[in-house]
């Protein structure tokens, strides 16, 4: 009799333990399928419409504190109003402002003050912690009577988190917002020197303590000359510096939703070019917060007035900025902040 009972207990405990894991493998199932729904709200034709007018000659390049840059700040801002995205609670406005003394003061420049530009998507469950999704919307304006519009410097990141904002506004306004809160942050100065990154990393809004992670977007339109004969990559800089949890999440987020080849070419600290150290990640990384950094390596036109939306490739642009959402979505959305096992040397 007492071995009947230990048979039917045995039974009993198995079921529930199958229907569990049925439960959780459906409840996964449903997390990517809603995932890919707002992949695929990230499109060419907005991507193409928005970077047709922040890389235009009527923006004047950019330069940091110029008109034009802050025309620029002023067209990113009517996006994310008309989207119904606002500016991160604590804050005023969708500026961070930084004073021109701060932003001469380390390397002796005389730049007219300027902006970091924010916008906020309040988590769910976890609201206090901070996923950071960057890119810098300054360009290096006019030399010698030529505009330099910066179409994939940086004006390609800066309407990739344009648009992956409103896949996450997009997600939350249909009952699936991000757990924990998604912070986008369009800086000023990367090209004097990562002076808006640094700005925010040293006066932030949210503690560092509860930036769970960067996720940066800096050149993803072009293909450079290592990849003459397909655009179907990209660079990823710095995911397993910090954090195994991150690198895992980029490689699992390619293979199952994006398909991309990753090159790792440039994510070697000694590598000559320095690239880990040039975009406004570092001023996250430098902070013990894990951060990853997206990149499409140089091409001919780098820094030159010939890099123009005519030269970009919108079917990679749009794969890389799903991309970077893809990352940014299993960040913002996962049972455990991710763990910092590695230190910055």
């Amino acid at each position: 009799m007492k071995s009947k009972h230990i048979k039917i207990a045995a039974l009993l405990l198995l079921l529930l333990l199958l229907t569990n894991c049925a439960t959780k493998h459906v409840a996964t199932k449903e997390v990517v399928i809603s995932n890919k729904n707002y992949i695929n709200a990230i499109s060419s034709e907005s991507l193409k419409t928005n970077l047709t007018i922040i890389a235009s000659d009527e923006m004047e390049g950019r330069d940091t504190g110029s008109e034009g840059q802050k025309k620029a700040g002023r067209y990113i801002i009517d996006f994310y109003k008309n989207h119904g995205i606002s500016f991160p609670k604590g804050a005023s406005d969708y500026y961070q402002h930084i004073p021109a003394a701060f932003l001469n003061a380390k390397y002796n420049e005389n730049l007219n003050d300027s902006e970091n530009i924010w916008a906020f998507i309040e988590g769910s469950e976890k609201s206090n912690e901070i996923v950071v999704i960057s890119a810098h919307y300054d360009h290096v304006g006019i030399k010698n009577g030529e505009v330099y519009n910066g179409a994939d410097d940086d004006g390609s990141g800066t309407v990739a988190i344009m648009e992956i904002a409103a896949a996450f506004q997009k997600a939350k306004n249909e009952g699936h917002g991000p757990k924990r809160s998604v912070l986008i942050l369009h800086m000023t100065g990367e090209e004097h020197g990562l002076h808006g990154s640094r700005y925010y990393s040293e006066n932030p809004l949210f503690p560092l303590a509860n930036t769970v992670a960067d996720v940066n977007i800096d050149m993803i339109g072009r293909r450079d000359e290592f990849h003459k004969e397909s655009n179907n990559y990209v660079y990823v800089i710095g995911s397993d510096y910090l954090s195994s949890d991150l690198y895992n999440i980029c490689e699992s987020a390619n293979k199952e939703l994006i398909h991309l080849t990753i090159d790792y070419k440039y994510n070697d600290k000694k590598d000559p070019n320095r690239f880990y150290y040039r975009s406004d990640h570092y001023n996250f990384a430098k902070n013990g917060i894990p951060s990853v950094f997206l990149f499409n390596g140089t091409h001919a036109d780098y820094h030159k007035a010939t890099d123009e939306v005519s030269k970009i490739e919108f079917d990679a642009l749009t794969k890389r900025t799903q991309y970077g959402f893809a990352i940014a979505w299993e960040i913002a959305n996962r049972k455990d902040k991710l763990v910092v096992d590695k230190k910055e040397e």
